[in-house]
Order: structure tokens, then sequence, then C-alpha cells
């Protein structure tokens, strides 16, 4: 599926009913299915008992073991300590790189921000070296912002009736 497409997909289950959980779950089965490159994809919450660390949230695609990880721990630790985007075309390359998986060779983190403060992390695998080009980085840069709201609310930093 094209960018074009997945943008109107998105704002259809950001609008639906469903909790933030879900939305977000959603959002990842549609990039996870639709994007032919991307293998893996999830949120990770800034943990707001430990604000150093990350937790796994919904996510679609083989799970980790990596459900907690520090900042500055690997790409999505570096990506959370820097609140920067990683686009990583060789995994294989970086010496901070946590290995969830031989198959992953490339890995694209973008931090979720929501009122100022890092909130969260949207972060995909792909079993393709040098996934993850310019077209993709604009559309995932934009679910990054388009879902700060509802990660936000998932991971308790802000309180709504859904």
């Amino acid at each position: 599926m094209k960018a074009d497409l997945i943008r109107p997909a998105v704002n259809t289950v950001l609008e639906s009913d469903d909790s933030p959980a879900g939305k977000l779950q959603a959002v990842c089965d549609l990039l996870h299915r639709k994007m032919v490159n991307y293998h893996w994809a999830g949120y990770y919450f800034v943990d707001k008992h430990s604000p150093s660390e990350l937790v796994l949230g919904p996510f679609a695609g083989t799970p980790t073991s990596y459900t907690r990880i520090d900042f500055g721990q690997g790409i999505c630790g570096q990506a959370a300590s820097t609140c920067s985007v990683f686009v990583v075309d060789d995994v294989s390359t970086e010496s901070n790189y946590l290995f969830c998986s031989s198959d992953v060779k490339s890995e694209f983190v973008a931090p979720v921000v929501w009122d100022g403060t890092l909130a969260g992390e949207l972060d995909l695998d792909s079993r393709a070296p040098a996934a993850f080009g310019g077209n993709d980085i604009e559309l995932l840069k934009w679910v990054a912002d388009v879902t700060a709201d509802t990660v936000a609310a998932a991971s308790g930093f802000r309180f709504e009736e859904y």
C-alpha cells in the first residue's frame, strides 16, 4: 500500500471509538500488514514510574524479548535519550543495536512527543536493508506526530474518557 493511502487509514483508526491502546494496535497492524517492508511495527512508552525507561506497548510482528529498554540502550534507547529520529540502514554496523532477531536488517525509530514531553516512540524493523527511504521517513514521522495524543492516553501521560 502506498503512503498516501496509509494516511487516511490511520486517521480513520484514530477517529474510531476504540480505546487508546486499541487504536495504537490497529495502527501497528495497518503498518505491518499494508507496507511491504515493515516486518515489525510497535510503540514503546516512557514508563511514568521509571521515566528513563521505555516499556513495550502495542505492536505487530514477531514478539520481542525487549519489553523494557533503558534510555541510551540500543537504537530505541538512543532515540529516547536524544529525542531524535533514527534511521539505520544496516543494523549489523551499529555497536549499540539490540539484536532481537537475526532477520532484522534495518530499523526506524521516531520519538512521540506530547505537550513538549517524550511520551513514547514508534519503532519499525525490516528484513530488508535500507528499507526506510525518504517517503517512509516522512510517513512514519507523520504517524508518530498524529498518534501523540493517543500514545499519551495509552501510556498514562494524559487521562481522558474515550
